[in-house]
Parts: C-alpha cells; structure tokens; sequence
C-alpha cells in the first residue's frame, strides 16, 4: 500500500536532490538537470513504497551519489573545478581589499586622533609587500589619502592561487586524454 508523503518528506528529498545538483556543475547543464530529475522521481517513488527514511537511506549520501555520477560521465580521473577558481578569484580580492582599507583607515584616525589640529603630509609604507605608501594629507582634522595600490606579488598570487584552488592544471592534460579516447573509440 502506498505511503502518503507529508512535506517534511518532500523537504528531505529536495534537500538531498539540491546537495547533489550543487555536487554536479561539473557536468553540462541538461545532463544535470536530466540527473536532477531522475534522482527526484526515483526517491519519491521509493518513499512511496518503503517510506522517505529508508528511501534517502537505501541511496546514500549526495557526495557518493555525486561521485557515481560524474565517474560515469566524466571518468575517474581527477578533475579540475571552474566553480572553487572562480570563488578564490572573487573573493580574494574583496576581502584583501577590505582589509588594506580597514588597516589604512585605522592609520587615518590614528593620525587625526593624535593631532586634531596638524597640517601636512604623512606618508606611511603601508602593508609590506601587499600594497604600496600611502599618502595622508591632514588640513585642520580633515584626513585625505591617497596610494595603496596592490603590489605585483599580490597579482602574482592571486593568479596562483585561483589555478591551484580550481586545479586548472589538469585543463592541460585534458586535450590529449579527449584525442587518445577518440582514437580509442574510432579503433574499436
């Protein structure tokens, strides 16, 4: 006798269909929807039968799941992820940029706090090896900066760091494996 299914049902099933989808970008878009789909019916149609828990129990985890799946697709090799190189590529530079902000902030009120009244030029060498002087101009407590720009090791790492977070190496691999599968596949 099939079970009802009540929405806390329906909300766990969603919830193991949407950690897999985000397990897949991997893949080209109709496949993983197509997948998406296949998941979905086949564990609504097991929760009808033998109940949500067992069903989500019987098909394991989404990262297992996930793994199946793009080793069918895509093979086991190891892979590259275009998803972790684009966020290190984001992200980076706004946090790194709030910080240095923050930092020569900081050393604006310092200077404002510590002569209310100065007039000049203050020139301080900013974080070391991060950013470039910086340049505070104080006219009656009123503190103007200019300079900070990124040094070159920061663009430096930055490039680094998104291909080695994204593994984008194994892009260079992937041309020659794709012509050995083709001629593989054309001998057989």
């Amino acid at each position: 006798m099939p079970r009802k299914l009540t929405a806390l049902d329906r909300i766990r099933i969603e919830g193991l269909v949407w950690a897999l989808d985000q397990r897949l970008y991997d893949l080209p878009r109709g496949s993983r929807v197509a997948k998406r789909r296949e998941v979905r019916a086949n564990l609504l149609e097991a929760a009808r039968d033998h109940g949500a828990g067992e069903a989500l129990r019987r098909i394991g985890g989404s990262h297992t799941l996930a793994r199946e799946y793009l080793g069918a697709e895509l093979g086991d090799r190891p892979r590259h992820s275009w998803i972790a190189a684009a966020y290190f590529a984001a992200f980076v530079p706004l946090i790194l940029s709030f910080g240095l902000n923050e930092v020569s902030s900081a050393y604006a009120q310092g200077l404002a706090a510590a002569h209310p009244a100065a007039l000049g030029t203050y020139t301080w060498s900013g974080v070391s090896y991060l950013q470039s002087p910086l340049t505070f101009t104080i006219d009656q407590g009123d503190v103007t900066r200019s300079g900070g720009a990124w040094t070159p090791i920061v663009y430096v790492v930055w490039v680094v760091g998104t291909i080695a977070c994204g593994r984008l190496w194994r892009l260079l691999n992937r041309p020659a494996d794709l012509m050995a599968d083709g001629a593989n596949q054309t001998s057989n």
